[in-house]
């Protein structure tokens, strides 16, 4: 009967898959690479201008953030060997909390390892399947997963619309939910365009519901200081931020109330089981917050590229959706057409990655061009140039 099943080849389901996304131009691979600066590249022994990092302000190569990396590794060792509840706590980790939240302007932080890990265990610890979440229909898969592994009820509201939303909560409020949770990004990570955050504030304390933003793409580069869109604002239950950016580090964080931190300590098994941050990452973490503040240069310089990108691109006629942030999505739709864009790119020697289905929706295959402060006007305008070559072909 088992084989009769998977005719006598448990791994049939693999190829098929495998071959299904060859045959519609979606087969992923790796690529290695050999970051050579904050935006240049080596790839295949040949030097490419990064334009697909989320390094927005160059923060990973900062000799700063070096050095503390590496103090902090020499101090305490390369690893803190345990989770946070059993010896994985050192002085380290409670201080630069308390520093991410004065920064923030609130109440409390608690550190996690990746954001993906924090949305996927977070969420669950919020909901069960007596709750209900309403969500972006373009959030970020991380927030997919936690809600599906929360085994709440959920529906997805248009994209940035709020009308939407408050028609959903309307109706759900009076349905008998145990509680109900939004939860959406502030600046979405294939998009590039943010959500109204003071709107959704007013309508999570109009409905009495929780409210979870995820920041991760704007910390750093957005909100007073860089200290990204959610900070300083109450009304926000959990706050999400993420040291991989513009923080040029690694792992993630909450901003919450005192009260919410406890209970996570106590009730996130992603927190729970999951050893704590190294000692050389958290050093990059507390001297990138040193830094930040101190970039309204760079990022002022980053906002000046963006418009000045995006209104060259309009011009030449490729669809551009309307951005704020660094993440400038050309859509091309097509994804074998969008692939052969990104060849083009790194033929002569720029690395703009090809994001298909089912990362985006389908039929809007793009690629993600992200710029860094640390671009050159000579980069953007030759990346200009190659797509105005490509255009009138």
């Amino acid at each position: 009967m088992i084989n009769s099943i998977n005719n006598g080849n448990k791994l049939e389901f693999i190829k098929k898959e495998l071959k299904e996304r060859e045959n519609n131009n979606n087969l992923r691979q790796l690529n290695s690479i050999d970051p050579k600066d904050t935006v240049t590249i080596i790839k295949n022994g040949k030097s490419l201008i990064n334009f697909s990092s989320n390094d927005y302000l160059g923060l990973s190569k900062h000799p700063d953030i070096i050095a503390a990396s590496q103090d902090y590794l020499n101090r305490y060792g390369t690893g803190a060997t345990a989770s946070r509840l059993v010896t994985g706590t050192y002085d380290i980790h409670g201080k630069l909390e308390e520093k991410i939240a004065k920064c923030c302007v609130k109440e409390a932080a608690l550190l996690f390892n990746t954001g993906f890990q924090a949305n996927c265990t977070i969420i669950p610890s919020l909901v069960n399947q007596k709750s209900l979440v309403l969500c972006d229909r373009l959030v970020h898969n991380s927030i997919l997963q936690g809600i599906l592994l929360s085994k709440a009820q959920w529906k997805r509201y248009k994209h940035n619309d709020l009308s939407h939303l408050e028609t959903l909560l309307k109706k759900a409020v009076l349905q008998g939910y145990n509680r109900i949770l939004i939860v959406t990004e502030t600046v979405f990570s294939m998009e590039g365009d943010r959500s109204d955050v003071d709107s959704l504030i007013q309508l999570s304390q109009q409905y009495n519901t929780l409210l979870y933003l995820d920041d991760a793409h704007a910390l750093g580069i957005m909100g007073n200081k860089g200290m990204g869109l959610t900070a300083n604002k109450s009304g926000i239950d959990i706050s999400l931020g993420t040291f991989g950016k513009a923080m040029g580090s690694f792992g993630a964080f909450i901003t919450t109330s005192k009260l919410m931190r406890d209970y996570l300590i106590n009730c996130c098994p992603g927190f729970i089981y999951t050893t704590a941050l190294p000692p050389a990452v958290i050093g990059s973490i507390d001297a990138a917050f040193d830094i930040i503040p101190n970039l309204d240069k760079e990022r002022d310089y980053l906002l000046q590229q963006i418009n000045y990108l995006q209104n060259k691109l309009r011009n030449l006629g490729y669809q551009v959706i309307n951005s704020s942030s660094p993440i400038i999505p050309v859509i091309i739709g097509n994804e074998k057409k969008t692939l052969q864009l990104s060849q083009f790119l790194e033929n002569n020697g720029i690395l703009a990655t090809a994001i298909r289905p089912p990362t985006v929706p389908k039929s809007t295959a793009r690629i993600r061009l992200v710029l860094s402060s640390q671009h050159q006007p000579k980069h953007i305008d030759y990346l200009i140039n190659l797509l105005k070559q490509y255009h009138e072909f």
